[in-house]
């Protein structure tokens, strides 16, 4: 699959309102700030603030399924040949960077792009081939597309020949386990990075 460019996926964050860059503004000197996580702090963004899918057991889920855990949320399909496979690679290596107890309290979500060919089964297979805990998530195209427009996502079909591939948004979004979105968690972070924004969050809640 090619790539979604990063000018993509931060053209849809600029037009959410996000700034590209780690920043934020001290709401009392007036002064631009650090951010405290490696991703992009959508902290209190009025977009990705659920959805209702089916998961790959048939069972109807909403983000309210996973209060108590940070969600890491990513579009995908599964005959993505690079970027998908990359990212919940690196999703099981943030849980075994966290350790099995923080582990625990973390749940990855694959939001399939392709309907019409991820089927539950190839779905549970796929997950399974990462890690036992992930859990992917289905529905109708429409319900796709609604989800995808919730999040600010971008996903198209893009025909290859006889068939077709998705071009698609590759972040991740991190919410925290009162189920609140935090961080756009960009391809190009690595897993430690990854992991300290996931301890961060789980750290937050904690306090």
């Amino acid at each position: 699959m090619p790539l979604v460019s990063r000018r993509i996926a931060l053209s849809a964050l600029m037009a959410a309102g996000v700034a590209p860059w780690l920043a934020a503004c001290d709401p009392v000197t007036n002064v631009t700030q650090p951010s405290a996580f490696n991703g992009i702090d959508i902290t209190g963004a009025e977009y990705a603030q659920g959805f209702a899918l089916t998961d790959f057991n048939g069972v109807p889920r909403t983000l309210t399924d996973y209060r108590g855990k940070a969600v890491m949320l990513y579009f995908g399909f599964v005959q993505c040949p690079d970027v998908c496979p990359t990212a919940l690679g690196r999703a099981a290596e943030v849980l075994q960077l966290l350790g099995p107890e923080a582990a625990q309290r973390v749940q990855l979500l694959f939001v399939t792009v392709d309907p019409e060919r991820d089927t539950p089964e190839l779905l549970r297979e796929y997950m399974a081939a990462f890690d036992p805990s992930f859990m992917a998530l289905t529905g109708s195209p429409e319900q796709i597309k609604a989800t995808a427009d919730a999040f600010r996502a971008y996903f198209r079909k893009v025909p290859t020949g006889s068939t077709y591939t998705m071009d698609h948004t590759a972040l991740t979004y991190l919410f925290d386990p009162a189920g609140k979105v935090r961080v756009a968690l960009r391809h190009e972070q690595s897993a430690a990075e990854f992991a300290a924004d996931v301890q961060r969050v789980l750290n937050d809640t904690a306090a």
